[in-house]
């Protein structure tokens, strides 16, 4: 036979499962989850014992980590020494265990994450408390089983004489399976544990009268009563943990943060950082510096503020954006009867009390074996001091010490055992005062039989010696509550100027769609003129207006969508800079192009500005008006654009071929008049157009004729000024206002412009391309189809009536005509800083 004909076949997924099926349930059972009885990982158990049993206890000098060490990986842990030590270490750090079970000299670590020292150097001993987790595991209470080499013994589980699992918490993750149990206030947990037993059919809401919630040894803040509840109730839960933070006023009208708690396992280095780093990257303005002031007398983190600053503002953003609050999630999973289970707070308690009634009735049933056992052998003793004269007679007699036993349980009837004690007797025991001990001590033993008789014979007996020593427990090493509750979740609300720095700034928006935030200092220096900005090679900026950081700035397309941009978050550039493409700061489609830019104001998207005066169920105050290509008009409340969104959203709804023409804003409802392309126009009062929602599709504002669409619209008040329109060609002329009378909504209008027409007529144009209302001499800007740029001042273009014809502005070559006209952006900086856009 061939050696590979020794081998059976074997499917690897047949193998690999099976291998990882043993692995997982080894690390389940005996690694990373604990047990529901004494809340202890095997390891933790492990050292605790070990250091029980080689007397390393509260009431000896402490001894060498390296030691414990040492006896816990040669008898009971065979693995790596620093999975031993690590496990150590953490139950003698104060910060993670809400009562340490040991009892560190050295240095163990800190908040900071800085590492412990070896544990050549560290020296331990069980804490107090521990042992009331070992206390009487001497006397059969616990199972015990063999170590990994047969060599000795080690327990299953602890006594734990108080519910450690909820005490002290856990955390742990296996396969398939992770853990997560806060720590609880011992107090409140043992008040729980015996309501449960006075009241076993006690609910989850009446328990949390008693279990306020978790207790963190590091303190803090709360919040979250449902996920409490939760919690409690399935295992599952989510809590936040807020730091515990005062805003202090020092010196020169300053005022500073002073942190002294922070959430259960947060490294204090770390967040400290976290804090410095928003300050010297400029993302929260208002920092002047971060202190780490901890030290003997506690956790002290002190954050200086400037002068003049939002200290409550900058406090909620931190409390958002850095470790100073963070979420804590419930995952209450622990071993039961050697299988994971997710388990609420009653059930936990449960599991305990059943574990309790098991150690108290096997230390009982010891105790009860010990003083029957007395019993007998002092009812030996007594029996033979009233025949002490027989008794010496006889051993006198015998020939050896078996004989004499033997002697003794053949003549007077004693046991074997009782015959023992008599010959181990001390003569000094033969005094009368000796002879009374020993019958008052007999009559104790059998006093003593009664009462574990009872404790074993009645159910409710054994639960109040359950519950006198969890009093006890509690009494001697209950604290008062670390961490405070507060039912609700508190909403975090951080104001923009705390993280923004209010700052006026120009924002330019190119034909061809760049984009750029310009501080006043970077344009002044550049020579304060539009000519001197950074515009690509045949581009040219078609919005220009002066803004704030903190406001908003809302941008919309001819498809009817909209964007609510924060001037923030426009890219700052250098005013010779390019900037931007605009599809790089907003998700704007590629068929779609803007229309319109409205800035606006914060304060106006609150809900204070929502509440003004309601005109058929819709807010009043600043107004959007809509006008389309085929002569829609829509008005819609601003404060219905407010919105968080970065993407796209409808603004308008727009008809099937129809598109956005003009978007502008409206504080007054004055008069809006039309133009279109064929020089139609007409004039009437807002009013007249009822405010909608703002995915409406709007009314009717001017009835078109065939081929005809409108181009302009322009808010108007009052008669005064001219109305200056522009074809094709390159013509215009202006018309006084007075000479367009107010219409109603929906009707054919008025001329306002006539086309040459004729062979030997030079025409001046086939379509008007925009209107303006002018008070005094601006300056306008054309465009070509080719892109080129012309300039001319409103002032050149003849004052004429109506159906007037024009005057060339600007020549254009044939087939080269121009398609769009605008006021130059930015003409007048003293206008700028009014937030008004200048179109």
């Amino acid at each position: 036979m061939s050696l590979l004909e020794q081998f059976l076949p074997a499917f690897l997924e047949e193998v690999v499962g099976d291998r990882f099926g043993r692995y997982s349930k080894y690390i389940i059972q005996d690694r990373a989850i604990p047990d529901v009885r004494d809340g202890l990982k095997p390891v933790q158990r492990r050292i605790l014992y070990a250091m029980y049993d080689s007397g390393n206890t509260p009431d000896k000098p402490y001894r060498k980590s390296a030691k414990t060490v040492g006896d816990v990986m040669g008898n009971y842990h065979p693995h790596g020494d620093s999975s031993i030590y690590e496990g150590m270490v953490r139950m003698a750090q104060p910060w993670k265990m809400a009562h340490m079970l040991v009892d560190g000299h050295g240095n163990w670590g800190s908040m900071d994450d800085d590492p412990p020292a070896a544990m050549r150097y560290t020296e331990a001993r069980l804490s107090a408390i521990a042992m009331e987790l070992l206390r009487d595991i001497e006397k059969r209470t616990v199972l015990f089983k063999d170590n990994f080499d047969n060599s000795t013994k080690e327990p299953v589980v602890l006594p734990s004489r108080y519910p450690n699992l909820l005490v002290n918490g856990v955390s742990g993750i296996s396969a398939g399976f992770a853990t997560e149990i806060p720590t609880h206030n011992l107090r409140e947990i043992i008040d729980a544990c015996i309501a449960v037993m006075n009241k076993p059919e006690m609910t989850v809401q009446e328990l949390m009268e008693i279990v306020k919630g978790p207790d963190f040894p590091t303190g803090g803040l709360i919040m979250g009563g449902e996920g409490i509840r939760e919690a409690y109730e399935t295992g599952k839960g989510k809590i936040y943990i807020r730091s515990k933070a005062v805003i202090e006023d020092v010196r020169g009208g300053k005022q500073q943060i002073v942190i002294t708690e922070i959430p259960y396992q947060i490294v204090k280095s770390k967040m400290v950082n976290a804090i410095d780093n928003l300050r010297m990257e400029k993302k929260v303005e208002g920092i002047a510096e971060v202190r780490d002031e901890s030290g003997r007398n506690g956790l002290r983190i002190v954050v200086e503020l400037k002068k003049d600053v939002d200290a409550e503002g900058i406090l909620a953003y931190l409390f958002k954006k850095t470790d100073l609050q963070t979420a804590y999630n419930f995952n209450m999973v622990a071993i039961v009867n050697k299988a994971p289970q997710q388990l609420g707070i009653k059930q936990i308690l449960e599991a305990y009390i059943a574990h309790q009634k098991e150690v108290v009735t096997h230390r009982t049933q010891f105790d009860l074996e010990k003083a029957e056992d007395r019993a007998h052998v002092l009812e030996g003793l007594v029996k033979a001091l009233n025949l002490l004269d027989q008794i010496i007679e006889t051993i006198k007699a015998s020939k050896n010490r078996l004989d004499a036993q033997n002697n003794l349980v053949a003549k007077y009837d004693f046991s074997e055992r009782q015959a023992d004690a008599i010959l181990t007797l001390q003569l000094y025991r033969l005094t009368n005062l000796e002879i009374t001990s020993l019958e008052k001590e007999h009559a104790e033993a059998l006093k003593k039989i009664a009462q574990l008789r009872a404790i074993l014979e009645s159910p409710r007996k054994l639960m109040n010696v359950i519950r006198d020593e969890l009093t006890e427990i509690r009494d001697k090493f209950g604290i008062d509550r670390r961490s405070v509750i507060q039912g609700e979740v508190e909403e975090i609300k951080v104001n923009l100027e705390v993280t923004v720095p209010a700052e006026e700034v120009l924002v330019t928006l190119s034909r061809e769609g760049y984009v750029k935030r310009t501080s006043l200092m970077s344009f002044t220096r550049s020579g304060g003129e539009l000519g001197s900005a950074g515009v690509k090679e045949g581009d040219v900026i078609r919005w220009g207006m002066g803004l704030n950081t903190l406001d908003p700035l809302l941008l919309f397309t001819q498809k009817g969508s909209y964007f609510l941009l924060p001037v923030h978050l426009i890219p700052e550039f250098k005013w010779k800079d390019t900037g931007t493409a605009i599809v790089n700061v907003l998700p704007l489609a590629k068929d779609d192009r803007i229309v319109g830019l409205v800035p606006a104001k914060t304060a106006e998207f609150t809900t204070s500005a929502a509440a003004e005066d309601q005109v058929g169920g819709i807010s009043a105050g600043p107004m959007l008006v809509f006008i389309t290509k085929r002569g829609q008009v829509k008005r819609t409340p601003l404060v219905d654009y407010a919105t968080s969104r970065s993407m796209a959203i409808a603004a308008c709804k727009v008809g099937e071929g129809d598109e956005i023409v003009k978007v502008f804003r409206s504080d007054q409802p004055d008069d809006l008049m039309l133009i279109t392309e064929q020089g139609m126009s007409i004039r009437f009062n807002q009013d007249e157009v009822s405010p909608q929602g703002r995915v409406a599709g709007g009314v009717r504002g001017i009835t078109l004729k065939e081929g005809d669409s409108l181009v302009d619209a322009i808010p108007v008040q009052g008669d005064e000024g001219e109305i200056l329109v522009l074809s094709d060609y390159g013509y215009a002329k202006r018309t006084l206002l007075l000479d367009y009378p107010q219409q109603g909504r929906g009707g054919k209008g008025i001329q306002t412009f006539e086309f040459k027409e004729g062979k030997r007529v030079r025409p001046n144009g086939t379509k008007l391309i925009s209107a303006f209302h002018v008070k005094e001499a601006v300056q306008l800007l054309a465009l070509t189809v080719s892109g080129a740029v012309s300039e001319f001042s409103s002032e050149n273009a003849p004052l004429d009536d109506r159906k007037g014809q024009g005057k060339l502005m600007t020549a254009v070559d044939r087939g080269d005509v121009l398609t769009e006209s605008f006021r130059k952006p930015l003409s007048d900086l003293a206008g700028t800083n009014e937030s008004k856009l200048q179109s």
